[in-house]
């Protein structure tokens, strides 16, 4: 063989794997929309990296993910959905309620959406049906808003001497105001006057236990809000300055000295949703998988904070809750 002819071959198969790489499928990028701020997300995001495992799909490995948060800026959201509709993403998971996924749908009409929400998806338009979603959405709906009303009915039951109840909500969240309207009629109902204090930043939460104070409410809802979950802290420490009960939507408020929670478990929804997203990679129709719900709920009860507000819990409380907090 000539040298030429062998440098040749060299030279052609050295060129082999290069272009057996150039033509293997590029790695989806799957983009994440949060309404809040991602250290209070980290157990869910740690949940959905889970669900996407089980799919059979590793960061790093075979997908990427790319997140943008709007940090409780609800405002900055539609810019955040078009910078991932911009970076060609296989799939967008929306997170921190319906605001996210609403701007993501306003957004494109083709690239799929996998949403987790509290908020009812289709009284909400996400979705035109539970079980037959439509378009190119599709999701986890926890019930959060939904069990509004057992939450008032189970503070009223932890404090049944306060005549004045009312709901810290976020008017910046699209359902705050009809969360508002339904817990007084069910307030009504149980013979009680019901006060509504609005906050959207910080500031607005410290002066609302102000007025909380002023308008001598006995106990309080905190309203379901992606900003408020961010916020746990500062509510808690807040309802425990002002000695007032509280109930919230979720036991993350508990674990850290709230009074008592009942909601739904979002570490197993998140699951939920990186179990769809993997679905999805591997061809699945947003339009053919049925809105996830849970089913079970979750009643958690802080004894320790029970005790510091000179409450003594109910029996009926107590052998309902799945989880007591000593």
């Amino acid at each position: 063989m000539k040298r030429r002819e062998f440098i040749t071959l060299l030279g052609g198969a050295a060129a082999w794997p290069l272009a057996a790489h150039a033509q293997q499928p590029a790695m989806p990028l799957v983009g994440w929309l949060g309404s809040a701020s991602p250290s209070p997300y980290a157990g869910r995001v740690a949940a959905f990296r889970q669900g996407l495992s089980e799919a059979g799909y590793v960061e790093g490995r075979n997908v990427a993910i790319e997140f943008r948060w709007a940090e409780g800026q609800y405002d900055r959201l539609p810019a955040l959905a078009a910078e991932l509709v911009g970076r060609r993403v296989t799939v967008i998971v929306t997170s921190g309620g319906t605001v996210s996924a609403h701007s993501v749908k306003a957004a494109t009409t083709t690239i799929p959406i996998v949403f987790a929400a509290g908020d009812d998806p289709v009284k909400t338009g996400l979705v035109t049906s539970l079980n037959r979603p439509g378009g190119n959405i599709t999701g986890v709906f926890f019930f959060s808003a939904v069990l509004r009303t057992k939450r008032l009915e189970l503070l009223h039951e932890m404090v049944p001497k306060s005549t004045v109840i009312g709901l810290l909500m976020n008017p910046n969240n699209l359902n705050g105001e009809s969360e508002a309207t339904d817990l007084l009629l069910a307030a009504r109902a149980l013979g009680r006057q019901f006060n509504v204090l609005r906050a959207r930043n910080e500031s607005e939460i410290d002066a609302a236990f102000t007025a909380i104070l002023e308008q001598r409410i006995g106990a309080i809802l905190i309203g379901t809000d992606p900003f408020f979950n961010t916020r746990r802290h500062q509510l808690t420490a807040l309802a425990a300055r002002h000695a007032i009960p509280a109930i919230y939507p979720l036991r993350e408020f508990v674990a850290v000295g709230g009074l008592m929670s009942y909601g739904t478990s979002n570490i197993e929804e998140y699951r939920h949703v990186g179990i769809y997203v993997g679905e999805i990679l591997k061809g699945a129709k947003p339009a053919d998988l049925p809105v996830v719900q849970p089913t079970k709920f979750e009643l958690v009860i802080n004894l320790t904070t029970a005790k510091v507000l000179g409450l003594t819990v109910p029996p009926t409380l107590l052998a309902t809750a799945d989880e007591v907090i000593e």
